[in-house]
């Protein structure tokens, strides 16, 4: 699975520009689905029928999107003013090399030169409205031949084996996610699955929002990427989060409590099989399961997730180890729901 990761990594796809993430996971599941197609929103919904009929039972999401910048004006000087698409780390963006628009126009972020920075700014992160691109144009005319306002800006790097097992890529939140799904949808399944690939979750969950109205499941796994706690400045006892450490089963986070009774199927499961997991002690972010919770009459929901370290900066790291957990935990869910009347 670590080679499908690099290439679903290597692929462009801000929050409301998932196009080639979503075609290159079109062609992927096309010779094995049952049926697929592409809702209003975007979202890439694919069913394939197992040897136990379910219909809509169990739904497995992944988000195709990431975060990325926006232009939301072109100065004088040919520099790229930008907002944020999605939850970016100020902190680690100067010298970070980008690709802007559909003609992925190199360029790099800006900022203020450090030389220049005063004592109280030193002590303080750079406000959005600081920074900018620099893509080589002279002027404002130069630089509007190449790119447009609402033209997004990726972020741009290799994807790259290092240390023990470990893959440093931009994107891993939540490509590793669709690498899982893609490669059970080209299993045989015990039941009928229904596949959701959904875009801007980075936004504020839009995608899975409609998709959960138009599939109407009785129980949604979402499978996520999620912040690595095992970094430096961080106390040993709180570093319960960590690579290499397996699945992340989530309890709790900003937009969801998850049904506890699959949690401990989940526990259970991975307990059984010997399938490496951990759990967290600290409460951040949101996902998907947030909007299939709440739809309706409400969804059953639980979350498997990887851990991710510098979740949404322009490079990630995970481990390919905790990638294979994951994938052997959502097999053996499918195996032993599907073994219910």
């Amino acid at each position: 699975m670590k080679e499908l990761v690099k290439q679903l990594c290597a692929l462009p796809g801000v929050s409301s520009w998932e196009d080639k993430v979503r075609e290159f996971l079109i062609q992927a599941a096309r010779p094995y689905a049952d049926e697929l197609w592409v809702d209003t929103l975007g979202n890439l919904i694919v069913r394939k029928k197992g040897e136990k009929n379910t219909g809509d039972k169990l739904l497995l999401c992944a988000h195709m999107d990431e975060v990325g910048l926006m232009v939301r004006t072109i100065t004088d000087e040919g520099y790229l003013k930008i907002d944020a698409v999605g939850s970016v780390d100020r902190r680690v963006l100067i010298g970070k090399p980008v690709l802007v628009g559909e003609r992925a126009v190199p360029g790099v972020i800006g900022l203020k030169a450090y030389h220049l920075v005063s004592r109280e700014e030193e002590e303080t992160v750079p406000k959005l409205d600081e920074f900018y691109i620099d893509i080589g144009a002279n002027n404002k005319a130069e630089a509007e031949k190449i790119v447009a306002l609402g033209d997004v800006a990726v972020f741009a790097g290799d994807c790259v084996e290092f240390g023990n097992d470990l893959l440093k890529a931009k994107a891993l939140d939540d490509r590793v996610g669709c690498a899982v799904l893609l490669t059970l949808l080209k299993e045989q399944l015990p039941m009928d699955c229904t596949f959701v690939f959904t875009v801007q979750e980075e936004v504020g969950t839009r995608g899975a929002f409609g998709a959960a109205f138009s599939v109407t499941p009785e129980i949604a796994l979402v499978v996520e990427g999620t912040t690595a706690a095992d970094v430096a400045g961080i106390p040993e006892h709180k570093r319960v989060c960590a690579l290499g450490k397996g699945a992340v089963l989530a309890f709790m986070d900003n937009g969801s409590i998850a049904d506890r009774g699959l949690f401990e199927r989940l526990r259970e499961l991975a307990d059984r099989a010997g399938i490496p997991w951990q759990s967290k002690d600290y409460i951040s972010g949101s996902n998907d399961a947030a909007a299939f919770q709440r739809t309706k009459s409400g969804v059953r929901t639980a979350v498997v997730a990887v851990p991710v370290r510098y979740v949404h900066a322009p490079a990630s790291v995970a481990c390919v180890r905790d990638f294979d957990a994951v994938l052997e935990l959502v097999r053996a869910f499918i195996d032993d729901l599907s073994k219910e009347d």
